[in-house]
Protein backbone atom coordinates (compact mmCIF):
# COMPACT_ATOMS: atom_id res chain seq x y z
CA UNK A 1 0.00 0.00 0.00
CA UNK A 2 2.98 2.60 0.85
CA UNK A 3 4.69 1.48 -2.40
CA UNK A 4 1.59 2.37 -4.02
CA UNK A 5 1.41 5.67 -3.03
CA UNK A 6 5.34 6.42 -3.88
CA UNK A 7 4.52 5.39 -6.95
CA UNK A 8 1.49 7.32 -7.65
CA UNK A 9 3.17 10.68 -5.97
CA UNK A 10 6.20 9.91 -8.43
CA UNK A 11 4.03 10.39 -11.42
CA UNK A 12 2.63 13.68 -10.45
CA UNK A 13 5.60 15.25 -9.72
CA UNK A 14 7.30 14.03 -13.13
CA UNK A 15 4.41 16.13 -14.74
CA UNK A 16 4.85 18.96 -12.72
CA UNK A 17 6.76 22.22 -13.72
CA UNK A 18 9.12 21.91 -10.61
CA UNK A 19 10.79 18.86 -11.78
CA UNK A 20 10.93 20.50 -15.09
CA UNK A 21 13.13 23.64 -13.78
CA UNK A 22 15.11 21.13 -11.59
CA UNK A 23 16.42 19.15 -14.32
CA UNK A 24 17.20 22.71 -16.22
CA UNK A 25 19.17 23.23 -13.33
CA UNK A 26 21.31 20.43 -13.84
CA UNK A 27 21.70 20.79 -17.54
CA UNK A 28 24.96 22.73 -17.74
CA UNK A 29 26.45 20.55 -14.80
CA UNK A 30 25.78 17.70 -16.86
CA UNK A 31 27.18 19.11 -20.10
CA UNK A 32 30.77 19.61 -17.90
CA UNK A 33 30.61 16.50 -16.63
CA UNK A 34 30.35 14.87 -20.59
CA UNK A 35 33.01 16.78 -21.27
CA UNK A 36 35.20 15.22 -18.91
CA UNK A 37 33.95 11.92 -19.63
CA UNK A 38 34.63 11.99 -22.84
CA UNK A 39 38.16 13.96 -22.46
CA UNK A 40 39.05 11.08 -20.37
CA UNK A 41 37.90 7.74 -22.76
CA UNK A 42 39.59 9.47 -25.82
CA UNK A 43 42.75 8.84 -24.73
CA UNK A 44 42.23 5.18 -23.31
CA UNK A 45 41.29 3.07 -26.08
CA UNK A 46 40.47 3.43 -29.65
CA UNK A 47 37.89 5.41 -31.23
CA UNK A 48 35.58 2.23 -31.60
CA UNK A 49 35.83 1.27 -28.11
CA UNK A 50 35.50 4.85 -27.39
CA UNK A 51 31.63 5.21 -28.47
CA UNK A 52 30.97 2.10 -26.71
CA UNK A 53 32.57 3.74 -23.30
CA UNK A 54 31.16 6.78 -24.18
CA UNK A 55 27.70 5.59 -24.45
CA UNK A 56 27.95 3.79 -20.67
CA UNK A 57 29.20 6.61 -19.56
CA UNK A 58 26.60 8.61 -20.48
CA UNK A 59 23.65 6.57 -19.32
CA UNK A 60 25.31 5.85 -16.37
CA UNK A 61 25.27 9.66 -15.19
CA UNK A 62 21.66 9.98 -16.39
CA UNK A 63 20.77 7.55 -14.10
CA UNK A 64 23.15 8.98 -11.04
CA UNK A 65 21.21 12.47 -11.77
CA UNK A 66 17.89 10.79 -12.01
CA UNK A 67 17.75 9.01 -8.96
CA UNK A 68 19.68 11.77 -6.76
CA UNK A 69 17.14 14.59 -7.75
CA UNK A 70 14.07 11.83 -7.18
CA UNK A 71 14.86 11.09 -4.00
CA UNK A 72 15.53 14.72 -2.70
CA UNK A 73 12.59 16.03 -4.26
CA UNK A 74 10.14 13.25 -4.16
CA UNK A 75 7.76 14.23 -0.65
CA UNK A 76 8.61 12.03 2.65
CA UNK A 77 5.98 10.86 4.83
CA UNK A 78 6.50 12.47 7.84
CA UNK A 79 7.27 9.88 10.99
CA UNK A 80 4.85 8.80 13.67
CA UNK A 81 6.39 9.46 17.05
CA UNK A 82 3.81 8.22 19.78
CA UNK A 83 2.71 10.45 22.64
CA UNK A 84 5.24 10.26 25.72
CA UNK A 85 3.64 8.78 28.96
CA UNK A 86 2.90 10.55 32.22
CA UNK A 87 1.22 9.49 35.48
CA UNK A 88 -1.47 11.46 36.53
CA UNK A 89 -3.14 11.50 39.90
CA UNK A 90 -6.42 13.34 41.28
CA UNK A 91 -6.20 15.33 44.08
CA UNK A 92 -6.72 14.07 47.37
CA UNK A 93 -9.05 15.66 50.07
CA UNK A 94 -8.02 15.91 53.47
CA UNK A 95 -8.65 17.66 56.44
CA UNK A 96 -5.68 20.40 56.78
CA UNK A 97 -4.80 23.33 59.06
CA UNK A 98 -3.45 25.94 57.42
CA UNK A 99 -0.56 28.14 58.97
CA UNK A 100 1.60 31.43 58.52
CA UNK A 101 5.31 29.85 58.62
CA UNK A 102 8.56 31.95 58.58
CA UNK A 103 12.19 31.37 59.71
CA UNK A 104 13.11 31.54 63.14
CA UNK A 105 15.82 32.55 65.62
CA UNK A 106 16.46 30.82 69.14
CA UNK A 107 17.98 33.12 71.92
CA UNK A 108 19.02 32.07 75.23
CA UNK A 109 15.64 32.47 78.20
CA UNK A 110 18.11 34.48 79.96
CA UNK A 111 22.08 34.95 79.17
CA UNK A 112 24.70 36.65 81.55
CA UNK A 113 27.96 37.61 81.22
CA UNK A 114 30.35 36.70 84.48
CA UNK A 115 32.68 39.38 85.05
CA UNK A 116 35.18 40.40 87.46
CA UNK A 117 34.10 42.48 89.86
CA UNK A 118 37.39 43.12 92.02
CA UNK A 119 40.83 43.48 91.17
CA UNK A 120 42.91 40.53 91.55
CA UNK A 121 45.06 37.58 90.28
CA UNK A 122 42.61 34.46 89.30
CA UNK A 123 43.54 32.04 91.39
CA UNK A 124 41.12 28.70 90.10
CA UNK A 125 38.25 27.45 87.60
CA UNK A 126 36.49 25.21 88.95
CA UNK A 127 34.24 24.11 85.94
CA UNK A 128 34.41 22.76 82.29
CA UNK A 129 34.10 24.43 78.99
CA UNK A 130 30.70 23.86 77.77
CA UNK A 131 29.41 22.09 81.05
CA UNK A 132 25.59 22.39 82.66
CA UNK A 133 25.59 24.35 85.73
CA UNK A 134 23.69 25.01 88.58
CA UNK A 135 22.49 27.85 90.39
CA UNK A 136 24.78 28.89 93.13
CA UNK A 137 27.56 26.68 91.94
CA UNK A 138 31.35 28.30 92.24
CA UNK A 139 33.07 28.85 89.00
CA UNK A 140 36.24 31.01 89.40
CA UNK A 141 37.82 32.13 92.64
CA UNK A 142 39.93 35.77 92.82
CA UNK A 143 43.17 36.23 94.94
CA UNK A 144 40.47 36.51 98.06
CA UNK A 145 42.77 36.51 100.74
CA UNK A 146 43.51 40.85 100.70
CA UNK A 147 39.36 41.07 100.64
CA UNK A 148 39.09 37.99 103.44
CA UNK A 149 41.57 40.53 105.58
CA UNK A 150 39.76 43.69 104.93
CA UNK A 151 36.48 41.78 106.05
CA UNK A 152 38.04 40.64 109.47
CA UNK A 153 39.35 44.38 110.57
CA UNK A 154 35.82 45.10 109.80
CA UNK A 155 34.42 42.99 111.67
CA UNK A 156 36.56 43.87 114.69
CA UNK A 157 36.01 47.57 113.87
CA UNK A 158 32.21 46.59 114.64
CA UNK A 159 33.09 44.82 117.83
CA UNK A 160 35.20 47.77 118.91
CA UNK A 161 32.13 49.90 118.46
CA UNK A 162 29.74 48.44 120.11
CA UNK A 163 31.54 47.90 123.22
CA UNK A 164 32.31 51.49 123.04
CA UNK A 165 28.57 52.26 122.15
CA UNK A 166 27.42 49.65 125.03
CA UNK A 167 30.09 51.33 127.34
CA UNK A 168 28.40 54.95 126.76
CA UNK A 169 24.58 54.03 127.30
CA UNK A 170 25.78 52.54 131.14
CA UNK A 171 27.41 55.79 132.02
CA UNK A 172 24.81 57.88 129.97
CA UNK A 173 22.05 56.29 132.64
CA UNK A 174 24.68 56.45 135.34
CA UNK A 175 24.86 60.27 135.02
CA UNK A 176 21.30 60.61 134.29
CA UNK A 177 20.48 58.81 137.98
CA UNK A 178 23.54 61.11 139.07
CA UNK A 179 21.40 64.13 138.24
CA UNK A 180 18.47 63.33 139.48
CA UNK A 181 20.17 63.35 143.06
CA UNK A 182 21.73 65.94 142.37
CA UNK A 183 24.92 64.39 142.04
CA UNK A 184 26.31 65.92 138.83
CA UNK A 185 25.45 68.83 136.63
CA UNK A 186 23.12 68.71 133.56
CA UNK A 187 26.08 69.69 131.03
CA UNK A 188 27.44 66.20 132.36
CA UNK A 189 24.45 64.26 131.53
CA UNK A 190 23.95 66.16 127.85
CA UNK A 191 28.18 65.38 127.10
CA UNK A 192 27.37 61.74 127.76
CA UNK A 193 23.83 61.79 126.03
CA UNK A 194 25.94 62.92 123.23
CA UNK A 195 28.65 59.96 123.28
CA UNK A 196 25.77 57.92 123.10
CA UNK A 197 24.68 59.11 119.83
CA UNK A 198 28.33 59.38 118.42
CA UNK A 199 29.20 55.72 119.47
CA UNK A 200 26.04 54.77 118.13
CA UNK A 201 26.70 56.25 114.33
CA UNK A 202 30.08 54.94 114.91
CA UNK A 203 28.68 51.24 115.42
CA UNK A 204 26.07 51.98 112.61
CA UNK A 205 29.35 52.77 110.33
CA UNK A 206 30.93 50.21 111.33
CA UNK A 207 27.95 47.50 110.71
CA UNK A 208 27.78 48.92 107.17
CA UNK A 209 31.23 49.09 106.75
CA UNK A 210 31.09 44.91 107.53
CA UNK A 211 28.33 44.49 105.32
CA UNK A 212 30.10 46.71 102.48
CA UNK A 213 33.09 44.50 102.86
CA UNK A 214 31.34 40.84 102.98
CA UNK A 215 29.63 41.77 99.65
CA UNK A 216 33.51 42.86 97.83
CA UNK A 217 34.79 39.71 99.67
CA UNK A 218 31.69 37.93 97.99
CA UNK A 219 32.36 39.33 94.55
CA UNK A 220 36.11 36.61 94.39
CA UNK A 221 34.21 33.76 94.38
CA UNK A 222 32.21 33.72 90.95
CA UNK A 223 28.57 31.67 91.12
CA UNK A 224 26.65 30.54 88.60
CA UNK A 225 23.09 32.78 88.91
CA UNK A 226 20.67 30.05 87.38
CA UNK A 227 20.33 26.54 86.19
CA UNK A 228 22.10 26.84 82.55
CA UNK A 229 25.09 26.08 79.83
CA UNK A 230 28.53 27.59 80.82
CA UNK A 231 30.64 28.43 77.85
CA UNK A 232 34.51 28.45 77.48
CA UNK A 233 36.36 30.41 80.13
CA UNK A 234 38.33 33.87 78.33
CA UNK A 235 40.88 34.16 80.88
CA UNK A 236 43.45 31.44 82.68
CA UNK A 237 44.62 30.94 86.19
CA UNK A 238 47.22 33.67 87.15
CA UNK A 239 46.01 36.56 85.13
CA UNK A 240 45.21 40.07 86.43
CA UNK A 241 42.08 40.53 85.91
CA UNK A 242 39.41 43.89 87.34
CA UNK A 243 42.01 46.02 86.98
CA UNK A 244 40.20 49.29 86.29
CA UNK A 245 37.95 47.49 84.13
CA UNK A 246 35.09 44.30 84.77
CA UNK A 247 36.86 42.05 82.92
CA UNK A 248 34.78 39.34 81.38
CA UNK A 249 35.10 35.43 82.65
CA UNK A 250 32.73 33.60 80.73
CA UNK A 251 28.74 33.62 79.67
CA UNK A 252 26.06 31.21 80.69
CA UNK A 253 23.15 30.75 79.38
CA UNK A 254 19.97 29.39 80.10
CA UNK A 255 18.62 27.36 77.78
CA UNK A 256 15.37 25.79 79.38
CA UNK A 257 13.02 26.55 78.08
CA UNK A 258 14.51 28.96 75.17
CA UNK A 259 13.40 31.98 72.99
CA UNK A 260 12.47 31.92 69.23
CA UNK A 261 12.32 35.09 67.63
CA UNK A 262 10.09 35.17 63.92
CA UNK A 263 9.11 38.01 61.95
CA UNK A 264 5.71 38.21 60.10
CA UNK A 265 5.17 40.20 56.91
CA UNK A 266 1.97 42.47 56.78
CA UNK A 267 -0.08 39.75 54.63
CA UNK A 268 0.86 36.91 57.04
CA UNK A 269 -0.21 39.71 60.05
CA UNK A 270 -3.14 40.40 58.73
CA UNK A 271 -4.30 36.32 58.11
CA UNK A 272 -3.19 36.03 61.81
CA UNK A 273 -5.15 38.81 63.28
CA UNK A 274 -8.07 37.99 60.79
CA UNK A 275 -8.33 34.09 62.45
CA UNK A 276 -7.59 35.47 66.05
CA UNK A 277 -10.18 37.80 66.01
CA UNK A 278 -12.27 35.03 64.63
CA UNK A 279 -11.80 32.45 67.43
CA UNK A 280 -12.26 35.52 69.79
CA UNK A 281 -8.60 35.62 70.88
CA UNK A 282 -7.73 38.74 73.16
CA UNK A 283 -4.09 40.21 73.87
CA UNK A 284 -4.40 38.88 77.13
CA UNK A 285 -4.83 35.48 75.80
CA UNK A 286 -1.61 36.25 74.15
CA UNK A 287 -0.15 32.69 75.56
CA UNK A 288 -2.70 30.42 74.67
CA UNK A 289 -1.83 30.66 70.94
CA UNK A 290 0.01 27.99 69.99
CA UNK A 291 3.71 27.87 68.39
CA UNK A 292 5.30 24.80 66.31
CA UNK A 293 9.16 24.86 65.61
CA UNK A 294 10.91 22.81 64.13
CA UNK A 295 15.07 22.61 63.26
CA UNK A 296 15.83 22.92 59.55
CA UNK A 297 16.19 19.69 58.77
CA UNK A 298 13.49 17.92 59.55
CA UNK A 299 9.58 18.82 58.84
CA UNK A 300 7.52 17.41 61.52
CA UNK A 301 7.46 20.33 63.69
CA UNK A 302 7.50 18.61 67.25
CA UNK A 303 8.66 21.52 69.71
CA UNK A 304 5.42 22.77 70.55
CA UNK A 305 5.18 26.17 72.89
CA UNK A 306 2.92 29.50 73.22
CA UNK A 307 3.22 33.09 71.93
CA UNK A 308 4.74 35.23 74.88
CA UNK A 309 4.94 38.81 72.83
CA UNK A 310 3.99 40.79 69.77
CA UNK A 311 5.76 44.06 69.31
CA UNK A 312 4.16 47.13 69.02
CA UNK A 313 4.57 47.97 65.22
CA UNK A 314 5.76 46.99 62.32
CA UNK A 315 9.77 47.81 61.27
CA UNK A 316 9.20 50.46 58.64
CA UNK A 317 12.22 49.34 56.69
CA UNK A 318 11.21 45.60 56.46
CA UNK A 319 7.75 45.39 56.90
CA UNK A 320 7.60 42.56 59.53
CA UNK A 321 6.30 42.71 62.76
CA UNK A 322 8.61 40.80 65.47
CA UNK A 323 7.05 37.78 67.69
CA UNK A 324 7.94 35.87 70.20
CA UNK A 325 7.44 32.37 71.78
CA UNK A 326 8.57 30.68 74.43
CA UNK A 327 9.44 26.61 73.53
CA UNK A 328 10.29 23.61 76.22
CA UNK A 329 13.58 22.38 75.72
CA UNK A 330 13.67 19.46 78.27
CA UNK A 331 16.45 17.64 75.96
CA UNK A 332 18.88 20.91 75.22
CA UNK A 333 17.88 19.50 71.40
CA UNK A 334 17.40 23.82 70.72
CA UNK A 335 20.57 25.74 70.97
CA UNK A 336 20.69 29.45 70.68
CA UNK A 337 21.42 30.81 67.42
CA UNK A 338 19.88 28.05 65.56
CA UNK A 339 17.93 28.28 62.59
CA UNK A 340 14.52 27.36 62.84
CA UNK A 341 10.87 26.55 60.87
CA UNK A 342 8.02 28.56 62.79
CA UNK A 343 4.37 28.07 61.70
CA UNK A 344 1.11 29.72 63.73
CA UNK A 345 -2.05 27.87 63.44
CA UNK A 346 -4.60 29.93 61.61
CA UNK A 347 -7.78 28.26 63.42
CA UNK A 348 -9.54 24.72 63.23
CA UNK A 349 -8.64 22.02 60.53
CA UNK A 350 -10.12 22.38 57.51
CA UNK A 351 -11.08 19.76 53.82
CA UNK A 352 -8.48 20.96 51.32
CA UNK A 353 -7.31 19.01 48.39
CA UNK A 354 -3.54 17.87 48.49
CA UNK A 355 -1.43 17.06 45.49
CA UNK A 356 2.46 15.83 46.02
CA UNK A 357 5.15 18.04 46.43
CA UNK A 358 6.90 16.99 43.42
CA UNK A 359 3.63 18.05 41.36
CA UNK A 360 3.77 21.45 41.94
CA UNK A 361 6.43 24.04 40.06
CA UNK A 362 6.84 27.52 40.70
CA UNK A 363 7.97 29.85 38.12
CA UNK A 364 8.08 34.10 38.02
CA UNK A 365 4.06 34.11 38.38
CA UNK A 366 3.69 31.84 41.28
CA UNK A 367 3.18 28.41 41.51
CA UNK A 368 1.14 25.92 39.21
CA UNK A 369 0.47 22.30 38.33
CA UNK A 370 0.22 20.33 34.68
CA UNK A 371 -2.59 18.71 33.99
CA UNK A 372 -4.27 16.48 31.65
CA UNK A 373 -7.16 17.18 29.96
CA UNK A 374 -10.05 14.69 28.34
CA UNK A 375 -8.36 14.92 24.75
CA UNK A 376 -4.72 14.20 26.41
CA UNK A 377 -3.70 17.67 25.92
CA UNK A 378 -1.27 18.93 28.95
CA UNK A 379 -2.41 22.36 30.52
CA UNK A 380 -1.06 24.28 32.61
CA UNK A 381 -2.79 25.06 35.85
CA UNK A 382 -2.16 27.88 38.01
CA UNK A 383 -2.74 27.34 42.05
CA UNK A 384 -2.55 28.70 45.32
CA UNK A 385 -0.82 26.74 47.65
CA UNK A 386 -1.21 26.22 51.68
CA UNK A 387 0.07 23.87 54.05
CA UNK A 388 3.11 21.39 53.27
CA UNK A 389 4.33 18.32 54.63
CA UNK A 390 6.74 15.57 54.20
CA UNK A 391 5.12 14.40 50.89
CA UNK A 392 2.18 16.43 50.22
CA UNK A 393 1.09 20.07 49.94
CA UNK A 394 -2.74 21.39 50.08
CA UNK A 395 -3.85 23.63 47.16
CA UNK A 396 -6.22 26.21 48.62
CA UNK A 397 -7.22 27.59 45.05
CA UNK A 398 -7.12 26.42 41.14
CA UNK A 399 -7.98 22.76 40.96
CA UNK A 400 -11.28 20.46 41.03
CA UNK A 401 -11.29 16.83 43.02
CA UNK A 402 -11.89 15.16 38.79
CA UNK A 403 -8.54 16.89 37.44
CA UNK A 404 -5.51 15.17 36.15
CA UNK A 405 -2.64 16.04 37.48
CA UNK A 406 0.36 15.05 36.34
CA UNK A 407 2.81 13.94 39.29
CA UNK A 408 5.68 11.78 37.19
CA UNK A 409 7.32 12.12 33.84
CA UNK A 410 6.93 16.38 33.95
CA UNK A 411 10.13 16.25 31.80
CA UNK A 412 7.92 14.79 28.89
CA UNK A 413 5.23 16.83 30.00
CA UNK A 414 4.41 20.08 27.28
CA UNK A 415 1.55 22.69 27.41
CA UNK A 416 -0.48 22.11 24.12
CA UNK A 417 1.15 18.65 23.52
CA UNK A 418 -0.64 15.27 23.53
CA UNK A 419 0.50 12.67 26.34
CA UNK A 420 -0.38 9.13 27.29
CA UNK A 421 -1.72 9.27 30.69
CA UNK A 422 -1.78 6.53 33.20
CA UNK A 423 -3.78 6.86 36.17
CA UNK A 424 -2.22 5.83 39.67
CA UNK A 425 -5.13 5.46 42.27
CA UNK A 426 -5.49 7.32 45.48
Amino acid sequence: MASEKRRKSLKQYLRTGEFRQKLNAWHPKLQVLFARVKSFFQHQAGERSRDRWKRIAILLVVVFVIIRLLRGCIPQPEPIYPAPQVVVQSPIAKMITNYVTQTGTLVAFNSVDLVARVEGFLDKIDFVDGAFVKKGQLLFIIEPQPYLDQLKEAKDAVISDQATYEYDKIEYARQQRMYKQNATSLNSVQQWETKVQKSKAELDKAKANEDSTAITYSYTHVLSPFDGRIGRHLIDVGNLVGNGTATKLATVEQIDPIYVYFNLNELDLIKLRASAKQHGIKPEDLSDIPVYASLQDRTDFSHEGRLNFVNTGLNSSTGTLEFRALLPNKNFELLPGLFVQVRVPLGAPQRQLTVPTTAVQYDQIGAYVMVVNQQKIVEIRRVITGTKDDESISVIKGLKEQDKVIISGLQNASPGNPVAPITREN
